[in-house]
């Protein structure tokens, strides 16, 4: 049975951190609450001070979910649309945010809007990350039918990311909801695969196949705990790593 996987077994350069459109709302039920919002841009602060290129994909649930929409009677495409609108407005957020703090950002859109931000071009997302600016991609992939874990895991896939950072409220994936169950049980690593048959509820399957196929890693944590994103970058912390490498199990 191999040891436990440790962050200091690989080498970060860049990488891709996922936040819910949820994280964005604070204790409120809906929308921004700019004290999280700035809370959250601190914590990408602290790593991009590290020297690790960052990229950002935010979800817009805290705003508008294309498939709620979808299930109230609304066409599955225009409510896509809607919530890919979302998650710019979600991204706008926390560039001002970071901004604010000194950062420099560039929020990249799937979507074309020229007044607000950039259009997606590979190439000039690449050397934005390599002169040091955050790269906050929106809008998803673009298209319907595909979910913001999806383009994160696309996205992290285009620019070489070294591993996708997907920042919960719970500090690893455990094999129940551990705010319902006292005995849920964590795990410290697990393949692709088991995260497919056992369905974790890690990302979307898609997502998960995606990252299989390009040997992307993915390191969930929780977001919520002060410097806990650059504690893990330096391989302290509590976290669950999502591999092809084989895994230990559950503790």
């Amino acid at each position: 049975m191999p040891d436990k996987i440790t962050l200091t077994e690989f080498s970060y350069k860049r990488v891709m951190l996922k936040i819910s459109g949820e994280a964005l709302m604070g204790d409120q039920g809906f929308g921004l609450h700019p004290p999280t919002v700035e809370r959250i841009a601190k914590e990408v602060k602290r790593v991009n001070d590290l020297g690790i290129e960052l990229c950002l994909v935010i979800g817009g649930g805290n705003i508008f979910r294309g498939l709620q929409g979808s299930a109230q009677g609304m066409e599955r495409t225009t409510a896509d649309y809607m919530g890919m609108l979302a998650t710019v407005m979600n991204a706008l957020a926390m560039q001002g945010a970071l901004e604010s703090m000194g950062v420099n950002t560039r929020v990249i859109s799937a979507i074309p809007m020229d007044q607000v931000c950039e259009p997606y071009i590979r190439r000039r997302a690449v050397r934005h990350l390599e002169k040091g600016r955050v790269c906050i991609f929106a809008a998803g992939t673009g298209n319907p039918y595909f979910t913001t874990d999806t383009a994160a895991t696309l996205r992290a896939s285009e620019m070489s990311c070294d591993a996708i950072f997907k920042g919960t409220q719970v500090d690893g994936i455990y094999d129940k909801d551990p705010n319902k169950f006292d005995n849920a049980k964590r795990y410290d690593n697990v393949s692709f695969d088991e995260v497919l048959q056992k369905n974790l509820k890690v990302m979307d399957a898609s997502a998960i196949a995606l990252a299989r196929d390009n040997n992307l890693p993915i390191i969930v944590f929780s977001l919520s705990e002060k410097g806990g994103f650059k504690g893990i970058m330096c391989g302290e912390g509590t976290f669950t790593v999502v591999g092809n490498k084989p895994v230990k199990g559950i503790n």
